[in-house]
């Protein structure tokens, strides 16, 4: 009678946690960086804007909840999730092994290659020993950080820098030969404007999954695997549904989809 009791009494308290930290996902802060043009920036009037913003709008509603979104530097994106301060992060993190060990991941909601960036005419032709001794930019804690250092780390100056932003200044300024980042946020952020005029994309894309992952997911705490549920639904239905194009070709144009 004393076993069937303790087990009962168990069930109870197990029952009640479950009850206590079940969530109903009826609001859903989500994290970005706020400083990854073109997918996540804040306009000179104080906009939040961008792809993944709507992304996450167009995600969340098709969850069927209410939106909260919160901005937080890239270098402490992740403990602040794993700390609660937010549910999960939307801002075009690629979906990587290492990172797969903190925490969980959706699918992809989109996948571009990255590019190194350098001033016309400086690597006509591209290889390892061309870029021996050169100063490359790249932002910290970033999956371009880790291909950088891993690949070139012993043959070049790697500078690493808070914000995609501070490369592009000190490429412009002279303090650095080339950068290495997102393709399309080097186009948006830089070649496509007037101060990157005199520079260009160099070498091949760069897509290898040991580095870069299979595309950019949406990233929550591993135990939260309803959510994960829930936003693996959303990606599904706003791709079927149209939305999912109409948002890409508001900010691109192109397909960033990828395969």
């Amino acid at each position: 009678m004393k076993k069937l009791m303790s087990t009962l009494i168990i069930l109870t308290i197990v029952f009640a946690a479950g009850n206590v930290f079940a969530k109903d996902w009826k609001k859903i802060r989500v994290a970005m960086e706020g400083a990854y043009p073109p997918f996540n920036y804040v306009t000179s009037d104080g906009v939040l804007s961008g792809f993944d913003v709507d992304i996450a709008k167009a995600l969340i509603a098709a969850a069927g909840a209410e939106i909260e979104i919160v901005t937080q530097d890239w270098d402490g994106i992740i403990p602040a999730l794993l700390a609660r301060k937010y549910d999960c992060i939307i801002g075009s993190m690629s979906i990587t092994e290492e990172r797969k060990k903190k925490i969980g991941f959706t699918k992809k909601y989109y996948k571009t290659p990255a590019r190194f960036v350098a001033k016309k005419g400086l690597i006509p032709n591209f290889s390892k020993a061309a870029l021996k001794g050169k100063t490359i930019g790249v932002q910290s804690a970033t999956t371009h950080d880790r291909y950088l250092t891993d690949n070139y780390g012993k043959a070049v100056a790697i500078k690493r820098y808070s914000s995609q932003d501070q490369v592009c200044l000190d490429i412009v300024a002279g303090r650095l030969d080339m950068f290495i980042a997102d393709s399309v946020v080097a186009s948006d952020s830089f070649l496509n404007k007037e101060e990157g005029k005199d520079f260009e994309f160099v070498g091949p894309d760069l897509i290898d999954s040991k580095w870069f992952g299979n595309g950019a997911g949406i990233g929550v705490r591993k135990q939260d695997t309803d959510l994960v549920n829930l936003l693996n639904d959303a990606i599904d239905k706003i791709i079927a549904d149209g939305t999912y194009k109409k948002i890409q070709d508001k900010h691109f144009g192109f397909d960033v989809y990828g395969n």
